[in-house]
């Protein structure tokens, strides 16, 4: 009777195991993040069609870009309706994309695009992207067919809206 019992109990736990494992496999979010070289991110710099782009230069190991983040996040979903797309170039190092930037973006749950630039040529690139450009992130470009401006600086949502604005009023 107590081995019944057991094996009974043993069914039971094991059943419920597969199928909180299933559960856990199913909810599983798969993350691709694309990478790019300078060459190959210079198109998304440069566009000229309806809509105006703002792209954030970060890390995840930059913690004033991991704070500035949900204002960037927040904006992509309120102003994608309006022709505003948020792209996030991670600077993070590109042995440690499954590791480090990819559980980062799954946790955060980042919606915006989130590309990797490598390039190892950061003299050629940085000075491309903005010729006053230190290196130094975050950093952020925002531009569209009629506009282009560089900062070199953190930004909270109202501080970053505020500029999307002047650009969407042009």
């Amino acid at each position: 009777m107590i081995k019944k019992y057991f094996y009974s109990l043993l069914f039971v736990f094991l059943l419920f195991s597969c199928k909180k494992a299933k559960k856990a496999i199913v909810s599983k979010q798969i993350t691709i993040v694309k990478s790019y070289n300078y060459n190959e991110l210079k198109p998304l710099l440069e566009k000229e069609d309806n809509k105006t782009y703002i792209v954030n230069f970060w890390a995840t190991w930059c913690a004033p870009c991991v704070k500035e983040l949900p204002a960037f996040e927040k904006l992509n979903k309120e102003y994608a309706s309006k022709n505003v797309e948020v792209i996030l170039v991670s600077l993070d190092f590109p042995k440690q994309v499954d590791k480090r930037l990819i559980p980062f973006i799954n946790k955060k749950k980042l919606q915006s695009k989130v590309i990797l630039l490598d390039d190892i040529n950061e003299n050629i690139w940085i000075k491309a992207i903005d010729s006053t450009w230190s290196g130094a992130i975050p950093a952020t470009l925002i531009y569209n067919k009629n506009n282009r401006k560089f900062y070199e600086q953190s930004f909270d949502y109202e501080q970053l809206e505020a500029e999307l604005q002047t650009f969407l009023k042009i």
